[in-house]
């Protein structure tokens, strides 16, 4: 029972003290599943992450409920996959009670401005560290660059990014690494 009420509380906090969808909330899963309780490691989580970004539905969710499932079987990713949603679903039932006020508010305005400005910093704070850790050698530099390049300028798909990426890693590391070792 101590791994389904540490899955919940730990998906509950990041739920609910993250505002931006899946990319803000990276930092908390970075510090509640790799650093706190050590479930997975960092290169781990970024591919848990990337599949989620590919797989349908929100990424978060499903780094929960994978999570969960890797530590507690299908209880643990139901119990996970809860623990996500539940904050999300008690602010939005509470906002849509009283949604004018807060519409209107100029106080609640100027703290969402302040919210965005912060979720940004820890965004490009957690790619960076991340970055540093996961892209080992020149090349793996070049395709994070390129892709960003694609992403950022010409809006390719999130999907085609990485299935392109998947591509060219395998080529690179049979055909170019590979012949080199031979």
């Amino acid at each position: 029972m101590k791994i389904y009420w540490q899955l919940f509380m730990a998906f509950f906090r990041i739920g609910g003290l993250t505002f931006g969808g899946g990319l803000a909330q990276l930092p908390m899963l970075k510090y509640e599943i790799v650093q706190k309780y050590h479930w997975l490691e960092e290169p781990e989580l970024i591919d848990i992450y990337a599949i989620g970004q590919c797989t349908p539905g929100i990424i978060a969710i499903n780094t929960a409920t994978y999570v969960g499932y890797k530590k507690a079987g299908v209880m643990g990713g139901i119990v996970a996959t809860i623990g996500m949603v539940t904050p999300s679903l008690v602010i939005i039932t509470l906002a849509a009670l009283c949604l004018q006020a807060i519409i209107d508010n100029v106080w609640v305005q100027h703290a969402i401005m302040g919210i965005r400005a912060v979720v940004c910093a820890l965004m490009l704070n957690t790619v960076y560290t991340l970055g540093k850790k996961t892209l080992k050698g020149k090349f793996a530099w070049i395709i994070a660059a390129f892709s960003f390049a694609a992403a950022f300028f010409f809006h390719v798909p999130t999907v085609a990014i990485v299935i392109a990426a998947a591509v060219i890693g395998i080529i690179y590391n049979v055909y170019i690494v590979g012949r080199n070792a031979a």
